[in-house]
């Protein structure tokens, strides 16, 4: 059955100016196979797979839990089915290998490059390098193993498209973290959301024309190295039939990047004293952000705006916002060579780097912070980004 062409996204397809009030048209037909899909994103499974990452602590690059991360994401990858497991292997050496060290909390910036300029209240904000922040024990033995430099693993796995096998649409987010946490929400929230779309697509069921893949990429933390890794490696390869007349694209052409970093916590801006929140906010939203000086910045706005349709016609419970400052994310390498956004619970540089996340790059970054309401705005991320890859790749269920 052919995928019905909902009125709010088939306009964003062909309008980078789409209007919000196309709101009111996003009516969902009971037969349309992509609502089918996205129903089948579950609230308890995707906090299952967080819980899970987090038994990793902090995923630390450089560092055997990290390395045991990687393990464990390939073996659920492969138990849902998923196509074309890869490991795609490069080299981190940084110039001082060692963590960094100073306070445990340094203040952000009065400018984030490409962020956007930081007004309202702002609070403290950076990474902790103390460990003994962290009150419990367990976690914290958990987390003691030093990162080093040298080689690095990151995996992928790939949903081959039916009709354009030599297309794909790249699905991402980073499985590192650090701080002393658990990297719950930066970014298990994230990893865990690629981690179900590769699920729901690689059901036997579900047929796309154009080729998915869903990355989960390695030391973010330290600079988007894993990413750039990639880019190095595949970006000429795009397109290349291998063998010849085989029908097999080891690096389909990219058509869009669609990055998820921090997908839980929109509890609002910081109150004078600094402090924020408990719960999440009434108008909590899924952050869409594309960079404007990006050379690919109106392929991406476009993207961007078919997520946001794909959140008026799919998302239960939160609505999505687009802003310009897309930054500090593994879709930077990629948007000069490609349409690239970023799918957050904040905009990177005005908000998260105001300090609107407590818990970032913190010890209290842990499963148990978060509550249902958090849970849920990652969910309705996921069934926003579900919903534009199916209709941009053409998924079908079969009846």
């Amino acid at each position: 059955m052919k995928s019905p062409c909902i009125a709010v996204i088939c306009w964003a397809l062909v309008s980078p100016a789409f209007a919000q009030s196309a709101s009111s048209t996003s009516s969902v037909s009971p037969n349309d196979p992509i609502n089918a899909m996205v129903g089948r994103l579950e609230l308890e499974k995707y906090k299952a797979t967080i819980k899970g990452l987090t038994q990793f602590g902090d995923r630390r690059q450089g560092t055997d839990r990290n390395r045991a991360a990687i393990d464990w994401i390939e073996a659920k990858l492969r138990s849902y089915g998923c196509s074309n497991i890869t490991r795609l292997q490069y080299t981190y050496s940084p110039k001082d290998p060692a963590l960094p060290s100073g306070p445990p909390i340094a203040r952000a910036a009065d400018a984030a490059p490409g962020g956007g300029r930081l007004r309202g209240v702002r609070a403290a904000t950076g990474v902790n390098v103390n460990a003994e922040l962290q009150p419990d024990e367990k976690l914290r033995a958990l987390n003691s193993q030093p990162s080093q430099a040298g080689a690095r693993e990151e995996v992928y796995c790939t949903k081959i498209g039916t009709t354009h096998p030599e297309e794909m649409y790249i699905v991402g987010a980073h499985m590192d973290g650090h701080g002393w946490g658990e990297a719950a929400n930066d970014d298990g929230s994230g990893t865990a959301l690629v981690m179900e779309l590769a699920r729901i697509f690689s059901s036997p069921d579900i047929k796309t024309e154009r080729s998915i893949r869903f990355a989960l990429w390695n030391n973010e933390e330290t600079g988007l190295n894993g990413a750039r890794a990639y880019v190095a490696q595949r970006a000429a390869l795009q397109g290349r039939e291998e063998p010849a007349g085989s029908g097999q694209y080891p690096e389909p052409k990219w058509l869009g990047m669609i990055q998820h970093d921090m997908m839980l916590f929109d509890h609002g801006m910081p109150r004078i004293d600094g402090t924020v929140s408990k719960e999440q906010r009434p108008e909590a939203d899924v952050n869409i952000e594309f960079q404007s000086t990006a050379k690919q910045a109106d392929g991406a706005q476009r993207l961007a705006w078919i997520l946001y349709a794909a959140n008026e016609a799919y998302a239960t419970d939160y609505p999505a916002d687009v802003a310009p400052h897309m930054t500090n994310t593994d879709s930077t390498p990629f948007m000069d060579l490609v349409p690239a956004i970023s799918v957050r619970e904040n905009e990177r540089g005005r908000q998260i780097g105001a300090g609107w996340d407590p818990h970032w790059h913190q010890p209290t970054d842990v499963y148990a912070t978060f509550t249902d309401q958090d849970f849920r705005l990652g969910l309705n991320a996921a069934q926003t980004t579900l919903g534009a890859v199916a209709l941009l790749a053409g998924a079908t269920l079969r009846q």
